[in-house]
């Protein structure tokens, strides 16, 4: 079986223990757009906003697409969830003519619909970890509440999100990204 793996953010520049299962490089702007947004707070980012699918507050953006080396759909699926170090629970799955898995319905249709046009995979995977700013901040997610966040970061912690934010691929450019390119106080970081 030949699986796509989607992908929207830190995963196109940061592949990890990832990239021994994946072949082909990365197709930019292939996969389906989805509604994205950095609005969960990573632990595995310092606190730093990431992206991820978020149909509430997401925009819909190009993803990105590149083959597992696996031809088994669980394998391919452990394998980006040891990435994430996530569950495996948190990696959303297709197969052509099946019932999408471990994802929302609207986000599956999608995927599934982006599949069936696909003549070179079978299957598809992406991280699906919810948003959780509200829920960790008590406040839902729109630009500002963002920004008021990155303020509160510790040194460390902004320099994690700065390199998230900036390094994140180009297609995923969401009103938030938008918002801190306009933003004088975000424009004079600089962690390079």
């Amino acid at each position: 079986m030949s699986i796509a793996i989607i992908a929207y953010g830190s995963l196109i520049w940061d592949e990890d223990n990832l990239a021994p299962h994946i072949t082909g490089g990365w197709r930019e702007r292939a996969g389906p757009r989805l509604p994205v947004e950095f609005s969960r707070i990573s632990a595995k980012r310092r606190g730093a906003l990431v992206l991820t699918i978020d149909e509430r507050a997401g925009h819909r953006v190009a993803t990105h697409v590149t083959r597992s080396t696996r031809h088994e759909l669980p394998a391919a699926a452990r394998d980006l969830a040891r990435r994430e170090r996530g569950p495996l629970s948190a990696i959303g799955m297709v197969r052509k003519g099946l019932p999408p898995v471990n994802c929302r319905p609207a986000i599956g249709r999608i995927v599934h619909d982006w599949l069936m046009a696909q003549d070179e995979f079978e299957a598809a995977i992406w991280v699906n970890l919810p948003a959780n700013f509200e829920r960790r901040t008590g406040r839902r997610f729109d630009p500002a509440a963002g920004l008021q966040w990155l303020r509160r970061l510790s040194s460390e912690q902004l320099r994690e999100a700065w390199r998230y934010i900036t390094f994140a691929p180009p297609a995923s450019d969401t009103p938030f990204r938008q918002y801190l390119r306009a933003d004088p106080w975000w424009r004079t970081l600089n962690f390079a």
